[in-house]
Parts: C-alpha cells; structure tokens; sequence
C-alpha cells in the first residue's frame, strides 16, 4: 500500500510541475488516505485474528524490535498472548553463533572461538555475522598483491596458503562494535596497572571487588556470597580516581560506560530520570560492564537540599538511581563506581550496605607512589641518566598525580622546543653553505635532561592545598570511627562458650526481686 501510494505521489508530482500550489494539497490529501488506510488495515487485522477458531491450525507470528510502540489490543489475550523476548545471546549462544558462520571458513589453529565469545559482551548474532565477514576480508587483503584480479580463477596455492587466523579476528574486534549499543560510547579502555604509579592497597581492593567476580565466578557461588555491586573514590582532585576505573575495567576485560553526572540532567521534565534508566539499560545487555559515574556529587547531593531546582530534578534523579541499583540482579555482572572530590555532599542513602558500599579514599601519593608515578609517566620517554627520579619524588611532596603529569610533559616540552631549534639551525646552515663537507659530528640522542626537569620545576605548582587535605582526612578518619564499632568483638574459647550462650540470663536472675512487672 506504502508502495503505491508513493508511485501515486510521484505520479502527480511529475504531472503536477506547473502548478506547484496545488501539490501540497494532493500530497496532504493522499497522506490523510494513507493513515485512514492504516487504521482500516489494523481494524481488519483484529477483526481476522479475532474470527480464528481454536480448531483452525492457524498460528500467527509477528516481529518487532519495538515492542512497546504497539498497541496494547493486539498484545491481549486471544490475539498476541505469548510474547518471546529474544535478547541478546550470553556467552554459550555466541559461541554457538560464532561456530554457525565459521564451519565453511578455513580458519588457523591459533583461532580459539571460545576466547571470541568471552570478548564479545553485547554481541548479536549480525554483529558476530558482521565481525566473521570482516576477518575473512582480513585475510584476503593481505593476499591482494598475489591475487590477479584479472584472472577469472585463483590459483590453488595461493587458496591454500588463505586461512583466517585469530590476527584477524582480533583486528576485526577493533573495528567492530555491537549494535544495540552504538548510541552510548561503549569501550574497553587500554589503561592498564602499568599506567597508574603506586596505590597497591586500593588496587588489591579494586581487583577483589571488581575482577574476581567476573574470572571466579564460582568461588563466590561456593561461598554462598553474592558481589558486590558499587565502590565510591573519594579524595583529593588528581589522584588517580578515573584511571582507577579504566584500569579495573581494562584487567577485567569489561566494556566500561562512562558517564558524567551534569549529562543526565535536562530542562525538559521526566528526561533525567528516562537518561538514567536507559544508561542502565545499556549496562545490563553489555555485561559485563563497569558503569563509572564521575562527578557523582553533581547528581547525588543530599536530598531536600536543591532549592530552586526546577522542581528538584537532581532529587528524583537520585530516587531513580537508587531504585535502579536496587533492582539489579545478581545474574548481570554490572558494578557501578562513582568519584567524587565532595564526598560531605553526598546523600547518605547512597553509601549504605548494597550499593557504593565499598568507600575508598585515594590519598596523595607518598614519596614511594610519586617515584612510580614519575616511572609511569616517563616509561615510553628517553630520558638521560643523569635524571635523577627519586630525587625528583623526594622534592615534590604534597603533588597529586596531576600535578607529577603536568611536570613530565612540560619537560618534555622543553626537549621537544630544543630539538626543533636544532633542526632549523642544521637547516639553515645547509642553506648558507651547501658546497661544504658535512661535518663529522655524532648526532645527540634525542632525550630528556635534567636542564629541563629543572626548567620545569620553576612551573610547577600544587594543586591540592594542605587545608583540603586536612578536610579529607578528617572524613576519612570519620567515616572510619563511625564503621569501626565492631573492633573489638572476638568469639569466646570453646570452654566457656557455653556459659557465654545467653549473655542475659545472669542480668536476668541478679534482677527478680527488683522485677518492676512481678
């Protein structure tokens, strides 16, 4: 019907040139006719599925990628009463998916199909479909230079020697991404441990709270214990507490959603809330999936506390992520982390047992963590021998992990200035005496000295002051004290367990004649 109402269209638009006043008539017309022709279609088709007899053999299937836009007459009882969801295939369908589209393809031993499917979070089947074809097409441009195009046929050697191999694979992986989640940035950062200097506590915690539930799944179904779902960095700006979250998210190989907190927020009523149960979303079908909310103290201030906030859309913003992170099952492997430098803010109904429960505090660096800060940031850098490293860790005390940075690349900088000068005057003596001999002068390594670690050190500067270290520290201290009342607690010795069982029956018997109830 669309068919030949578009045919009809064009029809009249072409008839229709010299008068172009009366086109947008016809054409308003024509879709006045279209939408009473949809409804007249839709009227039939509850009036045909309404008129199946039990007895009539008849099944009718329908499919839609919005099930919601539907109307709800249809998805009674009688018309279309089962509804299959047919989601995102988990680990053992892509697997099965991935050896669908492979078993005509010539593939190498190093192919391991099983590894694929671990890397394919969020993957459906055309996404996998898309990714086999893109490795095959790898394969074959590598052989392009011996491929005659000319030809009408391939020699058999050169069909021999093709075969895809898990190079391809992984190349295709970069290149490819799923589907369902195109609209939200999705990634695998490539932030490792190596990146961040220092902070082996927080990394342990981080790796037991995120990674182990993710490759020992089954030691936490033995136990009994279901993992936990959130961590909350909190400390001074610089610190560290993004690449934290990258790094976690890259060890574990999960998909990582990043979101800033002021995004979610909108002018338009009820869109803030939509915005956080769709980001939800997401993470549930690319699971697993860390979901890092920086800035959490822009979405998550105490609640009663905005006013004039247009109707307090940060406070039902907070409701709505509460409720979000309330409802997540245990089944989908989604951990949610937020940073914040205001953790005083922050409403306490977030911070309870079962959602951020885990509070970790990213302090400055001590001399120790600055020298591997200095380490890591340096690590793809010549640097001279004369630099002195530890020495450099030992003068910068107080400095965030930032500010370390801001010193590196400034001297870099200054090496980088030096060798351009160097070329433009090797340059411009060539120009003035092009006869003469190069002289036989070893060409200096390109690296950087301490002249301009020393340059850079006039620049450098704090960016954490020693009173916002001071507030830091006493949270920390207090939220310590105030989740320390059980450091004394001990079980009794096996003897006197017994008479340890009821604690109150002494209190109790020493207390009849005094009973207020007898």
């Amino acid at each position: 019907m669309k068919l030949v109402l578009s045919f009809f269209a064009s029809t009249v638009l072409r008839s229709c040139q010299n008068w172009p006043g009366r086109v947008k008539a016809i054409l308003e017309k024509l879709l006045r006719k279209q939408r009473r022709m949809h409804h007249l279609l839709y009227s039939l088709l509850l009036t045909l599925m309404d008129g199946l007899k039990s007895r009539a053999h008849v099944i009718v299937i329908g499919a839609t990628n919005r099930p919601n836009s539907i109307d709800p007459a249809l998805r009674r009882f009688g018309r279309f009463d089962r509804e299959i969801d047919i989601g995102v295939p988990d680990e053992v369908g892509r697997l099965e998916v991935l050896r669908i589209h492979t078993k005509n393809m010539k593939l190498a031993e190093d192919v391991d199909l099983e590894r694929i499917s671990k890397e394919t979070h969020g993957y459906v089947g055309a996404d996998l479909a898309a990714l086999c074809t893109e490795a095959a097409l790898q394969c074959i441009r590598e052989k392009m230079d011996v491929i005659d195009l000319e030809d009408e046929t391939i020699d058999a050697e050169i069909l021999n020697s093709m075969a895809v191999s898990n190079e391809h694979f992984q190349t295709a992986l970069g290149t490819s991404n799923p589907s369902a989640l195109r609209e939200t940035v999705v990634e695998v950062p490539n932030v490792s441990w190596e990146d961040i200097g220092g902070l082996e506590n927080v990394k342990r915690e981080l790796q037991e709270t995120v990674q182990y539930p993710v490759e020992h799944p089954e030691k936490f179904e033995k136990f009994g214990m279901s993992p936990s779902k959130g961590v909350l960095f909190y400390g001074p700006p610089g610190c560290g507490k993004t690449l934290l979250a990258k790094a976690i998210a890259n060890e574990c190989q999960a998909n990582f959603i990043s979101v800033k907190g002021p995004e979610l927020l909108t002018m338009w009523f009820g869109e803030s809330e939509a915005n956080v149960r769709e980001i939800f979303d997401k993470a549930r079908q690319s699971a697993p999936c860390v979901l890092f909310f920086d800035e959490l103290d822009s979405i998550a201030t105490q609640r009663g506390s905005s006013v004039g906030d247009a109707g307090g859309a940060a406070d039902r913003v907070l409701n709505q992520l509460l409720t979000e992170m309330d409802g997540m099952s245990a089944k989908k492997t989604v951990f949610i982390i937020g940073a914040t430098n205001r953790p005083d803010i922050i409403d306490p109904a977030l911070l309870r047992p079962g959602r951020l429960d885990q509070l970790i505090y990213i302090p400055l660096p001590d001399e120790d963590s600055r020298h591997q800060i200095f380490k890591a940031c340096l690590r793809k850098s010549p640097i001279a021998k004369e630099v002195d490293l530890r020495a450099l860790a030992k003068y910068t005390q107080g400095f965030s992990g930032a500010d370390i940075t801001e010193i590196c690349q400034r001297a870099c900088k200054y090496a980088i200035r030096e060798n351009i000068e160097k070329d433009i005057e090797r340059e411009r003596r060539r120009s003035e005496n092009p006869e003469a001999m190069e002289e036989d002068v070893e060409d200096e390594v390109a690296e950087i000295k301490p002249a301009h670690f020393e340059e850079s050190m006039k620049f450098a500067r704090r960016s954490v002051s020693d009173a916002d270290i001071r507030k830091y520290q006493a949270f920390a201290q207090t939220l310590q004290q105030s989740r320390g009342f059980g450091s004394e607690f001990r079980f009794a010795e096996t003897g006197s367990r017994t008479a340890a069982s009821d604690p109150f029956a002494a209190a109790a018997g020493g207390a009849d004649e005094d009973d207020l109830y007898s």
